[in-house]
């Protein structure tokens, strides 16, 4: 890596490689400008990615690095401009490398590596994108052009796009091998040198990227332990309040439930299990009665996990208990034409492959079902007739701002 960046260093900037001086005092960034700083990383983001490097004069050249007690400090300033300033946020991997300068003093450098983004990212400056060895601002056609492209791509089976800064080691072949069919065992010795490949790529877990293998959507929430690394904001997050309002001092317990999308079912329905409210009676012996119907709430979270919409960056799934309710809020506006009036009686799935997958998932126990999903249909008639049955009221759909779903379970009275 280091031999590859002096020589790219003696060749100049050009379409994919930026340099840029970094100086700091007591800490704090002094250059190169945020405003700019966000900009060059927008505009590697929409056109096909690239690498800036900080650290290294632009005019000259020349290494210059960055001091080492400062060194921590300018890869937070990096992240946070990636994810509070750009819109939406920026994935990009930040490494601490070492250059040698022209006295060969070995100076700590950053390199920012920025893949080609599924989003069209906006800076303070505006949109912008890298034309040779600088930046230029998206005329009102390009960007319309652009915008097009790239909404395509999450649109149209979104599910299978390949996420950047994945590879295919990054699969966990526990979590993969539920997926085989006919117990095929991708770490036998006897499987063709091939096969685990051949068998990603039918099942359009693993894909590819500028010639490199990387993990799909589906793949990485599905196949690896840590999905949100990649998709921070794929996850639910839970909360559970004392009374009947968001007040975070009657806050009794709070969850980021994370990991594969079976998990996340699984973890976030033993949520709802230990925090909510169980009556009991005394008539005839103690019969004792939960708060919610644990079939319905399972149906709502699989329902959520996956046909939420992923493209939403900076969102997550919300699941909220009180006293007298559940709300489930998930990303995305209703898929093909549905209203919350006809989800009963109408089916669409945003995630083809998510769904497919899951449908091959064990359900947790006690939900009077085994595999996650049946491919049916069946789940929001299952909500509504469960919760009807517990609190003799129907659920309610509604949807906010046309971007998010909302679901309001009732307790009984």
């Amino acid at each position: 890596m280091t031999d590859d960046l002096m020589r790219r260093l003696r060749l100049g900037e050009d379409s994919v490689f930026e340099f840029k001086s970094v100086r700091t005092e007591h800490g704090r960034i002094l250059a190169p400008d945020r405003r700019d700083m966000a900009d060059e990383l927008a505009a590697f983001a929409n056109s096909i990615g690239g690498t800036l490097i900080l650290g290294v004069d632009d005019k000259t050249r020349e290494v210059e690095g960055i001091l080492l007690h400062d060194l921590d400090a300018v890869v937070g300033w990096v992240r946070e401009i990636c994810n509070d300033v750009l819109k939406p946020a920026l994935y990009a991997v930040i490494l601490k490398v070492e250059l040698e300068d022209s006295a060969a003093r070995r100076m700590p450098v950053l390199r920012v590596d920025v893949p080609r983004s599924l989003f069209v990212h906006r800076s303070p400056g505006g949109y912008f994108r890298r034309i040779g060895s600088s930046k230029r601002e998206l005329p009102p056609d390009a960007l319309a052009r652009l915008f097009e492209e790239r909404s395509q791509t999450r649109i149209i089976r979104f599910d299978e796009s390949p996420v950047p800064g994945t590879e295919r080691d990054d699969l966990d072949y526990s979590l993969t091998q539920r997926f085989l069919r006919a117990g095929v065992d991708l770490g036998s010795p006897d499987a063709p040198e091939d096969s685990d490949d051949l068998l990603m790529r039918k099942l359009r877990i693993v894909d590819e990227t500028d010639g490199e293998p990387c993990l799909t959507l589906a793949g990485t929430l599905l196949c690896t332990r840590e999905p949100q690394r990649w998709l921070p904001h794929a996850y639910i997050q839970a909360v559970s309040y004392a009374g009947e309002r968001t007040d975070s001092d009657y806050q009794t317990d709070s969850r980021d439930v994370g990991g594969p999308l079976d998990r996340q079912v699984a973890d976030a329905l033993h949520f709802v299990r230990r925090n909510m409210l169980v009556r009991a009676t005394k008539e005839q012996g103690r019969a004792e009665r939960p708060q919610f119907s644990e079939r319905a709430v399972f149906e709502a979270l699989v329902n959520a996990v996956a046909h939420r919409d992923y493209s939403m960056a900076g969102t997550r799934i919300r699941l909220h208990l009180f006293g007298d309710r559940l709300e489930l809020y998930v990303p995305g506006a209703l898929a093909n034409t549905l209203t919350p009036d006809s989800l009963h009686l109408r089916q669409a799935n945003r995630n083809e492959l998510i769904v497919s997958l899951l449908a091959r998932c064990a359900a947790p126990s006690g939900v009077g079902r085994i595999l996650l999903m049946d491919r049916r249909g069946d789940g929001v008639p299952i909500i509504r007739r469960e919760a009807l049955a517990f609190s003799g009221r129907l659920p309610e759909y509604s949807l906010v701002d046309e971007s998010e779903l909302r679901l309001l379970m009732w307790a009984p009275r």
